[in-house]
């Protein structure tokens, strides 16, 4: 796998061993083409697997990335990626080996890009989504993208309390779909 954007452009990312489905070269592009200048930005990966997402946000200028991953065993191959990012604005990505649920249920700080990819048999997306919008994990004008099969359905609004984020756009990739959700307003 290659970085697709940025000033890493080219470079090479292992794949950990393990289970791993790595986002399609092509899909990454247009996800960050679609999300624009991340100059300065926080960007959180959970289910990380290679790390290839957060590190193609380093490269397009995030300057804060948690990358969460629950297998253990794909530490020391995210970390040695994680090494691609030493000359970039973004001081040391922060790596979390931990369940993502309980990654969110301890996070207290708001992210501008949250991107989630979990298993495709998971069965707990739009739960986990509920969790992260009762934490006030995106920032006011943040983003949350979800990557899961085409043949799901996940809510068009997910609410937590005051706390609301709204379907803004949602993109195909063959037998993948990436939901993009902004925050949103209760209505009176």
């Amino acid at each position: 796998m290659r970085i697709t954007g940025g000033i890493l452009t080219g470079r090479r990312v292992a794949v950990p061993p393990g289970t791993i489905r790595p986002a399609m070269d092509r899909m990454r592009e247009s996800l960050f083409s679609i999300l624009g200048h991340l100059d300065g930005s926080s960007f959180l990966d959970l289910f990380s697997g290679s790390g290839i997402m957060a590190l193609e946000a380093i490269s397009r200028g995030a300057t804060r990335a948690t990358l969460v991953e629950r297998d253990r065993r794909k530490r020391p191959c995210i970390l040695e990626n994680l090494k691609l990012a030493e000359t970039t604005a973004c001081p040391a990505p922060r790596l979390v080996i931990a369940p993502a649920e309980a990654f969110v249920a301890r996070a207290s700080d708001p992210y501008d890009v949250i991107y989630v990819d979990p298993p495709f048999a998971y069965r707990h997306k739009a739960d986990l989504l509920r969790r992260i919008v009762a934490q006030h994990l995106v920032e006011p004008y943040g983003c949350l993208l979800i990557h899961y099969p085409a043949e799901e359905n996940l809510p068009e609004r997910i609410v937590a309390g005051e706390a609301i984020l709204e379907r803004d756009d949602e993109r195909r990739y063959g037998r993948s779909t990436v939901r993009f959700y902004r925050p949103g307003r209760q209505l009176p």
